[in-house]
């Protein structure tokens, strides 16, 4: 019973990992941390390596589960995609119709986020200090930057996947939000949804069609994050403090992404003929109301944001509970 409560809460903290990851603006690395599992997630990652094969071929293949922590790893992915093609239509929907909703409540969530990540350094120090500036200063750099427009080709959804999975797991720095600015976002989503709908209807053509650029996107994945979780645990291990501050400010700076009004500047056509939002400035709710005639939902963008921070506090408690 104990084993099954352990893999149920483990499940669970990978289902918001993946509903993390399906928003431009929030990282998924952000929900480990705050669930207690990134270290173990980025350890597990590495040992996926030229050691661990060599287990497989030499041992077998039960040597090799044990080797990378394979009931971790394969249990927190189940979360993780069973997430993603879950919630991509939902979210997708709400980022359309209730984006003040949506993105306050996201807003409410990073807040909490760099409170309790903040919390993990023991000392602020000038150095610790200076490490959240410029982390703070670069996730707000990337925030402004302008997005690139969607390429639909394998090679490069294989090249966005690469560079993607890195933040993926970076607290503070979205995944979601990089391939947007690659301009694969809209290509990786609307095959998520494809997939999920040839598959109802049972149509194999969409099914390859769509299936082929999940796999070249999982493959990029797998590549990417295999070969920067090594980086990314060494400078854990041996840096910690100022690698937690420069995280805590990537979050922080990452804020200009989620604020929840915003004024279109300049649309684009996505890869369903569909007009999307491509450059947004931030604005007041009250100017927000005056310019689109409508109402600023200054209330409820309030309650959702305090409910993204109440959501933090319990996926904190979740990660204690597991950890106990």
């Amino acid at each position: 019973m104990r084993k099954f409560k352990a893999a149920l809460l483990l499940y669970l903290k990978g289902f918001s990992m993946g509903a993390a990851d399906v928003v431009p603006g929030v990282s998924g690395g952000t929900i480990a941390f705050i669930t207690g599992i990134y270290d173990e997630l980025i350890q597990s990652i590495r040992s996926v390596n030229y050691q661990s094969l060599k287990i497989l071929f030499k041992e077998g293949p039960l040597s090799f589960w044990k080797a990378v922590n394979g009931r971790f790893l394969s249990i927190l992915l189940l979360g993780i995609l069973s997430s993603i093609i879950t919630l991509a239509r939902i979210i997708k929907y709400l980022l359309t119709y209730e984006p003040v909703l949506i993105w306050s409540f996201f807003f409410g969530l990073i807040i909490a986020s760099v409170i309790y990540v903040g919390k993990q350094i023991d000392k602020w120090n000038l150095q610790n200090i200076i490490s959240l500036l410029l982390g703070a200063i670069s996730a707000y750099l990337i925030t402004i930057s302008s997005p690139a427009g969607g390429i639909d080709s394998l090679p490069y959804i294989f090249f966005s996947a690469t560079i993607a999975i890195c933040a993926m797991i970076l607290p503070g720095i979205s995944g979601s939000f990089i391939l947007l600015l690659l301009g694969s976002y809209s290509v990786v989503l609307g095959a998520v949804t494809g997939f999920s709908d040839a598959l109802k209807v049972g149509n194999s053509d969409e099914l390859i069609l769509y299936g082929t650029k999940l796999f070249v996107f999982a493959l990029g994945c797998i590549i990417g994050i295999t070969m920067f979780a090594r980086l990314l645990g060494y400078v854990l291990n041996n840096y910690r403090s100022v690698t937690i501050a420069v995280l805590t400010g990537f979050m922080l700076g990452s804020l200009n992404k989620v604020w929840p009004w915003k004024e279109t500047l300049e649309y684009r056509l996505n890869s369903n003929g569909e007009k999307v939002p491509f450059l947004e400035e931030n604005i007041s709710p009250f100017y927000y109301a005056e310019l689109y005639s409508t109402s600023h939902q200054l209330f409820w963008a309030v309650l959702l944001a305090c409910l993204g921070v109440v959501l933090v506090l319990g996926l904190e408690k979740i990660g204690n509970i597991s950890s106990d």
